[in-house]
């Protein structure tokens, strides 16, 4: 596996576990314990599958179905998408306010509060 292979599936697990994070308790038991075990917990599909009693290829189906379900909800919802944008926003405001830190700028205040303006609008 080249490195960028592995850069690409590393990617791919920070991702899934992002979507996990937002939409894993819309999943059913079954399908959490394999998708957790797959990709938070690093088992093999081989260690899954005799875990669950099932064969390796239908540990793999599960894991290939549980991505694809996470994926469109994203599509659908776009939690992670906006909850992205907030953190920005509150990254930005933390910013201005250490620098404005001790000065009077209306134009500061200004930019503060339309920012937590687009966030309340975001929620």
């Amino acid at each position: 596996m080249s490195q960028l292979d592995k850069i690409d599936k590393l990617d791919e697990v920070v991702q899934l576990s992002i979507l996990y994070d937002f939409y894993g308790e819309l999943l059913n038991d079954r399908k959490k314990q394999i998708f957790e075990d797959y990709v938070l917990n690093d088992l093999s599909l081989s260690e899954i599958a005799d875990l669950q009693g099932i064969s390796r290829q239908g540990v793999y189906d599960i894991v290939k179905r549980c991505s694809q379900e996470l994926k469109s909800y994203e599509d659908k919802l776009g939690l992670t998408k906006k909850f992205q944008i907030v953190k920005e926003k509150l990254n930005r405001i933390k910013d201005i306010a250490s620098d404005a830190e001790g000065t009077n700028d209306s134009n500061i205040n200004h930019e503060i509060v339309t920012l937590a303006d687009d966030i309340l609008k975001e929620l």
